[in-house]
């Protein structure tokens, strides 16, 4: 990446160089074309014996006075920031000496993994390739030229030297302003690239059977092989059990309808497993084995090639998920995960699609409310289902409105989360609804709603005694 504003401290470098060899360097034209190697760039200014040793004294005298001058270009952080936020790795490939280059980034903490030095022109192309890099971000056509030695995606700012005609005719595949353009190209450049990878899974599965509930997650899913595969290869089943709130039953079938998709509405009995009721750490696998149990003779009797399950990239960077190792065990297919969608880029993407479920709230099955150790019952799913339909409609008689909402059985009593901005403000109302669904007491989590909070008593079992 093009990552600081190097004009100043290469001018005040350069003019302390020229103050020893008594020559006068035009350092503000000299700096304008900045990119070339230093000694390509001195060589019309000093004799050809004196270039090299010239070059040498020029680095040495760099730390002093181009280090702390030196600025980061406005967009520097976020840009970085939004590389780390989809786990990806920073690797500056620069024409600098190296042990500088290493100092810039020191001085203005930035958060780079490695640092390429002295490398020009399409000798950076080597070292892209050997960091697996996909995108090179530079301002100088030759940056374009390693970019394109490499067979990588060339972006380019225009806060260098030169011009928009000069770098598209040099072949880069964008341009953009200066950095604080890319965040939001690179969001969109790594969905349209996601998405694609998606259509063309599903296309060469070519039939499949989507475990569907109804969430953000399986409708997207859903959607996505109707439109890579048409409807009358594609087969929606959403599992009916005391785990699955009724209120999701008629809106996941009134989605499938929509879209042209038959839907099965085979039973699942995960009570009938004891490990499941039990309720120990590994629940979710015994949930999701009962799953693909009923859905795998589902798929073969209908002559589909796969069942396809609405994992994605968060939930597998999410650490203790049982349920996810389960269905893999039994042959379901992660078509978004695989592509690597975030749970952020597929209610992006969803919105794209006008699909209603685009913002809909995480709804994970009731028994994850449910605190490990205590027993899985009918009766307690219900009465989370009850506590959480009453509690949503205190809210809305108090005038808030709540986006993400759990109520956690813990034994006797009840842990209520939600939206963090709400988590300090609870109406007494709301906690005395939860209560009347035939809970002893109820507390809120200061720390308001997450996903998969019941696994931090797995860690510190005595959080919530």
């Amino acid at each position: 990446m093009t990552l600081i504003d190097t004009v100043p401290g290469f001018i005040a470098t350069l003019e302390a160089l020229g103050a020893e060899l008594g020559v006068d360097f035009p350092a503000a034209e000299m700096s304008s074309k900045l990119g070339p190697p230093l000694e390509q760039m001195m060589a019309p200014y000093l004799h050809a014996d004196a270039i090299d040793a010239a070059g040498d004294r020029f680095r040495a005298l760099y730390p002093t006075h181009a280090v702390p001058p030196t600025p980061a270009l406005p967009g520097v952080a976020e840009a970085l920031a939004a590389v780390r936020s989809e786990h990806g790795r920073i690797v500056l490939v620069t024409g600098k000496y190296a042990p500088n280059a290493q100092l810039h980034v020191d001085h203005l903490g930035l958060d780079v993994d490695a640092v390429e030095g002295w490398v020009w022109g399409a000798a950076k192309g080597t070292a892209l390739v050997e960091h697996g890099a996909s995108v090179y971000v530079g301002d100088h056509v030759h940056d374009v030229e390693g970019a394109r030695a490499a067979g990588v995606l060339s972006v380019s700012v225009l806060t260098g030297g030169c011009s928009r005609e000069e770098l598209e005719a040099a072949g880069t595949d964008v341009v953009l302003n200066d950095l604080t353009e890319f965040p939001a190209w690179f969001g969109e450049h790594l969905l349209d690239q996601r998405l694609a990878a998606l259509k063309e899974h599903l296309g060469r599965l070519g039939s499949v059977l989507v475990a569907f509930s109804g969430g953000a997650d399986s409708a997207f899913l859903l959607a996505a092989a109707v439109r890579a595969l048409g409807p009358d290869r594609v087969v929606a089943a959403t599992a009916y059990s005391d785990a699955l709130p009724l209120a999701e039953r008629q809106p996941a079938l009134d989605f499938a309808a929509g879209l042209g998709v038959r839907v099965l509405t085979p039973a699942t009995d995960e009570l009938a497993r004891h490990g499941y009721v039990a309720n120990a750490g590994d629940r979710c696998a015994f949930c999701k084995s009962e799953l693909l149990d009923v859905l795998a003779p589902l798929a073969a009797g209908a002559g589909l090639a796969a069942v396809l399950t609405g994992t994605n990239a968060d939930d597998a960077r999410a650490g203790f998920r049982p349920g996810i190792a389960a269905a893999a065990e039994r042959g379901a297919v992660t078509p978004l995960l695989d592509a690597g969608l975030t749970k952020a880029q597929i209610r992006t993407a969803s919105r794209r699609w006008g699909l209603v479920t685009w913002d809909k709230p995480a709804a994970a099955c009731l028994s994850s409310r449910i605190a490990y150790g205590i027993e899985i019952t009918p009766a307690r799913l219900a009465r989370v289902e009850r506590a959480e339909a009453a509690a949503r409609a205190a809210f809305a008689a108090a005038g808030l409105q709540v986006l993400d909402l759990r109520v956690r059985d813990l034994g006797e009593n009840a842990r209520l989360e939600v939206d963090r901005v709400l988590a300090g403000s609870v109406p007494e109302n709301v906690l005395v609804a939860v209560r009347d669904a035939g809970f002893a007491a109820v507390e809120v989590d200061p720390l308001g709603f997450r996903s998969g909070s019941m696994n931090e008593l797995l860690e510190d079992p005595e959080r919530y005694r």
